[in-house]
């Protein structure tokens, strides 16, 4: 019911069109189910009577109603056709708009790919669900009913054998559709993994050129291809047991009507033109029972897709703003008061473990530690990406669970770890930062981040980037991005490792030309201790703990593990002094 539910929301502005669909087939079939009556009236009453009048007029109304029919089948095709195509766009630009609402821990659930499968092939499946489903799914139980009843009308000795195969043909059906259903659910599982493979292998394909490696994610995807068709092969192989079965049995069914129509009219007790009116809705309920048998299986599939799709639509967001939010930043300040988190609930250990700091308006934080450390995680949170576990992260004075989402993160720059610049120029993305920045405005960002010195070369604010930024190298990307960070007028600014591919010279010019904000938060997470010797505090992370926190001067004086980090890159020189 949830599902038929949210298929019902979503037609909105579209369920007058499948309204209307079900009203054509509906009429159709029953002006089809009176052409078998005519035909016989046709052979009894005006061929065997020798009446013309009564052929041409019976005639001329089957004419008639397969006129109209013909005309209710194609505003069908018509109504169907747009309350499937609207359907679906209604729920991918609703899963779409769902997903943008998701928290990065709602997105640790989800699979990009499967994210995808779900707007693509599930959507798809359940559009031809709709278009495709519609008419068996009204047109099938009505023939079957109303041939019955005619049938029955007509010689009710020759319906019984009906009636006496209705059970078995019940009882197969329901072991088909009960043995197949689990099956979709697989195989839309398998295609997942498929869209995943697929994925990784593009995203990545200039790694594995250079590792020459071509041959070995060519049989990995082949493995994944034939997993997918090994389960399609399965589950349609079962899908398709229904028609041998339906056949055979009405077949059978078929054999039995005639042997008794025969003997019935050998006998005086059938007519004729009866009989040939009655074989003709033997082949009707026939059909209806086909269409039934695989409407049920077309059904199976679409349930799988709409529960899928149900999946992403009734997830609900971790993180959301609050009732009346706060929209206004005081300040840049930032603190945690006694913060622990772990990503999943039932983790065993925290990643941040009790973390109490506070970084001033203004200043220029450093944040240092071994790889899993927690350096990352520690400023996720202060955007919001994830909510602590326990304590509290403040910004501007106020706990960040106050905030309107929007005006927080909007007041919160962050340059990720990993750089990601999308297809388009350079002026497009650096867009994202603010849409309404004039071009000296993109241009004073560049100065800041040092990314003016190669943006003739890749032909200026308009140059095309290419698809992700390829035509731009790792520290070219970098640069670029801090610059989409500064339009954003934050009032604080997180680098995670953001300078890591640009060389220290470039790095120092960034430094300088940063710390003539002095209105603006600055929180550095560095690999390179000159990165950061120069910040007003420096936070040591180890294993989810603050291990130390002070200036350069005071933890080279005093902390053991800023001393073994600092000899091992200035002190043997392989970062050099940086001035």
């Amino acid at each position: 019911m949830d599902g038929v539910r949210l298929i019902a929301r979503y037609l909105g502005p579209y369920r007058r069109d499948f309204l209307v669909a079900v009203v054509c087939v509906a009429l159709e079939t029953s002006l089809e189910l009176v052409i078998p009556m005519l035909m016989a009236a046709v052979v009894d009453d005006g061929i065997l009577a020798g009446d013309l009048g009564a052929v041409l007029a019976n005639g001329g109304l089957m004419l008639l109603f397969a006129l109209v029919s013909l005309g209710l089948g194609f505003l069908y095709a018509r109504f169907s056709a747009r309350a499937a195509m609207g359907l679906g766009a209604r729920l991918r630009e609703a899963e779409y708009a769902h997903v943008q609402e998701f928290s990065f821990a709602n997105l640790d659930d989800f699979e990009s790919s499967s994210l995808v499968t779900r707007l693509t092939t599930d959507v798809t499946v359940i559009q031809n669900a709709l278009v495709s489903g519609t008419r068996p799914l009204v047109r099938g139980p009505v023939i079957l009913v109303m041939g019955l009843l005619f049938a029955w009308v007509m010689s009710p000795e020759l319906a019984l054998v009906f009636f006496a195969v209705m059970p078995v043909l019940a009882l197969a059906m329901f072991f088909v559709v009960r043995r197949v259903g689990p099956l979709y659910r697989v195989l839309q599982s398998v295609m997942d993994h498929l869209n995943d493979a697929l994925q990784e292998d593009l995203a990545a394909i200039r790694v594995i050129k250079a590792y020459v490696r071509e041959g070995h994610v060519a049989e990995r995807f082949a493995d994944v291809n034939g997993r997918l068709a090994e389960t399609a092969s399965r589950t349609f192989r079962t899908a398709v047991l229904n028609t041998p079965i339906f056949q055979g049995t009405m077949y059978v069914t078929c054999v039995g009507i005639l042997w008794f129509g025969g003997q019935m009219i050998m006998a005086g007790t059938l007519q004729v033109g009866t009989f040939t009116g009655f074989m003709s809705y033997v082949l009707q309920i026939v059909n209806s029972l086909m269409m039934i048998s695989n409407v049920f299986l077309l059904l199976a599939r679409a349930v799988t897709s709409v529960e899928r799709v149900r999946e992403v639509l009734s997830e609900v967001p971790t993180i959301a703003s609050p009732e009346q939010a706060v929209t206004k930043i005081a300040d840049g300040s930032v603190s945690f008061e006694h913060v622990s988190f772990k990503y999943a609930a039932d983790a065993e250990k925290n990643v941040l473990e009790d973390v109490t700091l506070a970084f001033p308006a203004g200043s220029t934080v450093g944040i240092l530690g071994g790889t899993g450390s927690g350096k990352t995680t520690l400023v996720q949170l202060v955007a919001r990406l994830y909510d602590a576990t326990a304590g509290e992260v403040r910004v501007g004075g106020r706990d960040v669970r106050a905030y309107d989402l929007a005006a927080l993160r909007d007041a919160v720059g962050v340059v990720l770890q990993k750089n990601v610049l999308f297809s388009g120029t350079v002026r497009e993305n650096l867009a994202w930062g603010n849409p309404d920045a004039t071009d000296e405005q993109m241009l004073e960002a560049c100065r800041l981040a040092c990314a003016d010195e190669f943006l003739d070369r890749i032909g200026g604010l308009d140059g095309d980037l290419g698809q992700n930024g390829a035509g731009a190298s790792g520290g070219q990307r970098q640069r670029l991005c801090i610059a989409r960070a500064l339009l954003k007028r934050p009032r604080v600014l997180i680098f995670d490792d953001s300078t890591s591919a640009v060389d220290m010279a470039t790095d120092a010019r960034i430094r300088a030309n940063l710390a003539t904000l002095g209105d603006v938060t600055k929180i550095v997470i560095a690999q390179r201790v000159a990165s950061v010797m120069d910040a007003d505090q420096i936070v040591v992370l180890d294993d989810g703990r603050v291990h130390a926190c002070g200036t350069h001067e005071v933890l080279l004086a005093s902390d053991h593990i800023y001393q073994e980090i600092y000899e091992s890159q200035i002190g043997s020189g392989i970062s050099g002094e940086v001035a």
